[in-house]
């Protein structure tokens, strides 16, 4: 299911009486869960979602979701050939994606594997999906995240967030675990999380979510958080988990962790998801009031970066693969200004053709350190210019120059903000 290899990887915000939280460092936590009481009220802003409502039959919205296929084993020697078939995944017509594991004639296996990359790709908040499991030896369903970086950045220094991961040997029990540098494969920093009954997950839906904020993630089962994790439990680690990821869902079959089908396992399998939902931190909605912080990040994964981390007027401002440092942590402030180490994105001099580099300079109120995140393009254009940012030589690669130029709406102008 991985593009790694390992020995095990291991909603609404509601308050209930029978909420435990388990704070882990590597070890284990396990929680009482209540049934899932479905839809909930909450404070937070809904800032996207895909309900998989349409006919029976139906692609997932492409707009959303991309299929990895291929049956080379994805790093954990499973079995299925993920494929883009209408047979693997499909909307049911009332309100689900059905992702389908089978047994096909000749013995094979195949399944299916969708992807946000590039296309939905959320920094913190509230990540939920309401699914219902499948079940059987050697079944292995999961909902989870890749950093944005993913493969330029490999993993495990990409980062992965496992939201939901089961494994049909256990059909009482999921799992929530981080992997990263110094803590990946069969090491990760896990937790996990029994149905209170003991009975299966497979046999109904359960509401699976992180609230996720800088330096932090916390799990829940239907509203009952069972684990977090913070920066302070890495072992000394990097903590990568402070920029864009996005969210993959898929069902493998086989695997080191699952083991493999036996002749207790029947198919097909399926895995239903009611919604995957993305709401805000702070109830703001995306782009929405007061100031933001966070990575900015270009349209492939890449950060907006202070070079060397200098503080100095001049500073030049450049590409660098994401790394969960100060000089990659901007704010959106609300007088429009981009601002790092308590100083502005500043086009040099006040220019305003295309061409003039950006640096880091004393926030100041000027122009030249105005930025409008322009709707549907993504660009950040300086309104003083009428010009947009964008990496030297169109060239999205580590340790590229920013500078102002044309706008044009290409992808090389596109930007994710906080």
């Amino acid at each position: 299911m991985r593009t790694h290899q390992r020995a095990r990887t291991t909603s609404a915000l509601i308050t209930l009486a029978l909420a435990l939280t388990a704070v882990v460092t590597g070890g284990v936590g396990t929680a009482a869960a209540a049934p899932d009481p479905g839809p909930r009220t909450t404070a937070a802003t809904l800032v996207w979602s895909d309900e998989f409502d349409g006919p029976a039959g139906a692609a997932p919205n492409a707009a959303y979701w991309n299929h990895e296929t291929g049956n080379h084993g994805w790093g954990n020697n499973e079995l299925q050939n993920y494929t883009n078939s209408r047979a693997n995944s499909a909307l049911d017509g009332n309100g689900n994606l059905v992702i389908t594991a089978r047994r096909e004639a000749d013995g094979s296996y195949t399944s299916a594997r969708m992807t946000t990359q590039g296309k939905v790709q959320p920094q913190f908040g509230r990540i939920e999906s309401r699914i219902k499991i499948p079940r059987g030896q050697g079944i292995w369903p999961a909902f989870w995240m890749l950093g944005s970086g993913f493969p330029q950045t490999q993993w495990p220094d990409s980062g992965e967030i496992d939201i939901m991961e089961n494994v049909g040997f256990e059909p009482h029990m999921v799992h929530g675990s981080l992997h990263g540098p110094g803590y990946s494969g069969g090491n990760p920093l896990t937790g996990s999380y029994m149905h209170p009954q003991g009975w299966s997950f497979a046999d109904d839906f359960h509401t699976f979510a992180v609230d996720w904020s800088p330096g932090s993630i916390t799990w829940s089962v239907n509203g009952v958080a069972y684990q977090t994790i913070t920066r302070n439990d890495t072992r000394g680690n990097p903590w990568v988990f402070d920029q864009p990821f996005f969210m993959i869902l898929n069902v493998a079959v086989g695997g080191q962790w699952p083991g493999y089908p036996d002749g207790s396992t029947q198919f097909p399998q399926q895995m239903l998801v009611d919604y995957v939902r993305v709401y805000s931190q702070d109830g703001t909605g995306s782009g929405g009031g007061g100031e933001r912080a966070g990575t900015i990040t270009a349209s492939n994964g890449i950060c907006l970066d202070v070079a060397g981390a200098a503080q100095a007027n001049g500073t030049p401002i450049q590409l660098a693969w994401c790394n969960g440092n100060q000089a990659q942590r901007w704010t959106v402030a609300q007088d429009g200004s981009l601002r790092a180490f308590g100083k502005c994105l500043d086009v040099a001099d006040g220019a305003t053709a295309a061409g003039s580099r950006v640096q880091l300079w004393d926030c100041n109120g000027s122009g030249a350190q105005r930025w409008t995140h322009v709707n549907g393009s993504q660009a950040l254009r300086n309104p003083q210019s009428g010009r947009c940012l964008q990496p030297v030589g169109r060239a999205q690669n580590d340790g590229t120059r920013l500078e102002i130029a044309d706008c044009d709406g290409s992808s090389v102008q596109r930007w994710i903000l906080p």
